[in-house]
C-alpha cells in the first residue's frame, strides 16, 4: 500500500538550497522494487516526487495507493533530526538552569540519572520521552541513555514500540563523576558489549547503537581507547561532548596534558565520519581543521549553551571550516524538547553573534594585522537565515549522524520520514480578507513556511511519518 501526497512540499537539497514546490506530489510505497534486480527488498521509500505536470502519469501507474490531498494551508516537511538529547534528563527539564555546567551536573543531572538503575522507572520515563519528541516532530534522535545497560535498553525498546528512528547510547564514565554514578573500565566495556548484542537482537532497522563516552573528563585514556576499538569493531556511531564550557576545556587540557580538547578524542580513534560532537562552542582553528579531516560533525545546542552560560556557538564559522552541523535540543540543559524551538534559538544565537561582530568593527584603530583581518571577517559576516536553519534541522542533522543516504530530504530512494504541517491550526492565525469582501492575495509557500518556523509549535504538526508509518 502506498501514498500519493498531492500539494506543497519543501526540503533542503543543501545548506543554501531549499527547494519549494507549491504544486507538487510525493509518491511513497512499501512494496516497490527499486531497480528490478533479484537483490532488491521491499521497503517504504519515496518512489517519486515532482511538480503537478508529472502527476497524471503517477495516477496511471499500476500500483495501489491512497491519495492524500493537502489543503492550501498545508505542506510537507522532512522529519526533524535531534542530534543530541539526554532522554533520562527529561524529568529535570527547566530545573537548575541558573547554574553553570559542572555545578548543574553535580546537583541535578547525576542524581536524576542514577535513578535509571531501576528499569521500571526507566521504562516509565522513556515512554513519555519518545511520545513527546515524536509529537514535536522529531522523527530521528541521537539519544544519551545512562550508565545502566538495562535502563538504556528500555529506551531502545520504546523507540521501536512507538516507531521512532533513533541512535541510542549507554553512557560510559569511570572518573570525574560522583562515586555512586561511576563504573570501572571493565564494567563499562562489558556492559557496552552486552548492550550492542541486546539491541541487535531486537532486530530493528529503526534503532541502532551509538558509543557514548559521557565527555572526555568522565573517561580515562584507557576507557576512551577501548570505546574507540568497540566502535571500529562494530562499525558504530559515536556521540560525546566537546568544548562546551571554558572551565571544562581548561580541565581537559590539564588532566590529559593535551594541546586541545579534540586531540584527546583523536588519540583514542573516536573522531570518525560517524562521530557527532555536541556543542563545539569554543573550538580552536586547529580543532576545526581536524574535525574536517576526520569527517566528524557537530551538534549545535543553542538553548543549553545559553541556559548554562557556556557561550555562543558560531555555526557559520564551523560550516566555513568544512564541518557538518546539525541541531540538538540537549534536554535538559536545553529547555524545550522541540527542534522547531531549537531552530529559532539557533537563529537568535547567530544574530547575537552578528551584533557582537559588528560592534567590534566600531572599535577605534587597529593594533595588529591580525585584528585588521578579523575586522574584515566581521564586516563580511552573514548570520544564519531560516532556510539554512531548516537544513540544520533536517538534512544537516541526517548528515551529522551519517544517515543522509536514508533520511533528511525527499530524494527518491530515501525513507519517508516527514511532517504534515498545517499553518491554519493554533497558534497561528490565518487572515482571509475575502471573507470580508476584500480581494485576497494568497500567501505563497515560503510565507507559510516562515509562519511555521517563527510562530508555530507542535499543534501545527498534524501528522508525523517515520519510514512511511503514521
Amino acid at each position: 500500500m502506498g501514498y500519493l501526497f498531492v500539494g506543497p512540499f519543501i526540503h533542503s537539497k543543501s545548506f543554501d538550497d531549499l527547494e519549494c514546490i507549491e504544486e507538487g506530489f510525493i509518491a511513497v510505497d512499501d512494496d516497490w522494487v527499486v531497480d528490478g534486480s533479484d537483490n532488491d527488498v521491499t521497503t517504504c521509500q519515496i518512489i517519486g516526487m515532482g511538480t503537478a505536470a508529472d502527476l497524471p502519469s503517477w495516477r496511471e501507474k499500476q500500483w495501489t495507493y491512497e491519495e492524500i490531498q493537502l489543503t492550501k494551508h498545508q505542506f510537507l516537511l522532512p522529519g526533524f533530526v535531534d542530534c543530541h538529547i539526554h532522554a533520562p534528563q527529561m524529568p529535570n527539564i527547566g530545573v537548575g538552569l541558573s547554574m553553570e555546567l559542572l555545578d548543574w551536573l553535580k546537583n541535578y543531572t547525576f542524581p536524576m540519572e542514577d535513578q535509571y538503575k531501576n528499569s521500571q522507572f526507566a521504562a516509565y520515563v522513556y515512554e513519555k520521552v519518545v511520545k513527546r519528541t515524536l509529537a514535536s516532530g522529531t522523527t530521528c534522535a541521537s539519544y544519551y541513555g545512562t550508565n545502566h545497560k538495562d535502563g538504556t535498553l528500555a529506551l531502545a525498546k520504546e523507540c521501536i514500540k512507538q516507531g521512532q528512528r533513533a541512535l541510542v547510547g549507554k553512557v560510559s564514565a569511570n572518573q570525574s563523576t560522583v562515586d555512586y554514578y561511576k563504573e570501572t573500565t571493565e564494567e563499562s566495556i562489558r556492559e557496552n558489549k552486552a548492550f550492542i548484542d541486546e539491541v541487535n537482537a531486537l532486530n530493528s532497522d529503526l534503532v541502532g547503537v551509538t558509543i557514548t563516552p559521557r565527555f572526555a573528563l568522565s573517561c580515562d585514556e584507557q576507557l576512551l581507547k577501548e570505546l574507540g576499538k568497540l566502535a571500529k569493531e562494530h562499525n558504530l556511531n559515536i556521540q560525546t561532548h566537546i568544548s562546551e564550557n571554558l572551565g571544562e576545556i581548561a580541565e581537559v587540557k590539564r588532566v590529559f596534558n593535551a594541546s586541545n580538547y579534540a586531540s584527546v578524542y583523536d588519540a583514542a580513534n573516536l573522531l570518525t565520519s560517524k562521530c557527532v560532537l555536541a556543542h563545539g562552542v569554543h573550538l580552536e582553528d586547529e580543532e576545526i581543521a581536524l574535525l574536517k579531516e576526520r569527517g566528524t560533525s557537530v551538534a549545535h545546542c543553542p538553548s543549553s549553551n545559553t541556559n548554562l552560560q557556556s557561550g555562543l556557538c558560531d555555526v557559520i564559522r564551523l560550516r566555513n571550516g568544512g564541518v557538518t552541523v546539525g541541531l540538538g535540543t540537549d534536554i535538559a540543559g536545553g529547555s524545550d524538547v522541540s527542534i522547531l524551538t531549537t531552530i529559532r534559538d539557533a537563529l537568535a544565537v547567530s544574530h547575537h553573534l552578528n551584533f557582537a561582530k559588528k560592534q567590534e568593527i566600531k572599535g577605534t584603530g587597529s593594533v595588529s594585522p591580525e585584528k585588521d583581518k578579523q575586522k574584515k571577517i566581521n564586516k563580511e559576516y552573514v548570520p544564519l537565515n531560516y532556510k539554512q536553519a531548516i537544513y540544520l534541522a533536517t538534512l544537516g542533522g541526517a548528515e551529522a549522524l551519517n544517515l543522509s543516504d536514508t533520511i533528511g530530504n525527499f530524494k527518491v530512494g530515501k525513507d519517508f520520514d516527514a511532517l504534515l504541517i498545517d499553518v491554519k491550526a493554533d497558534p497561528i492565525d490565518v487572515y482571509e480578507p475575502s471573507i470580508a469582501g476584500i480581494k485576497d492575495k494568497p500567501e505563497n509557500l515560503l510565507e507559510r513556511v516562515q509562519k511555521f518556523i517563527y510562530t508555530g509549535d507542535d499543534r501545527n504538526i498534524v501528522k508525523v511519518f517515520v519510514k512511511g508509518n503514521k
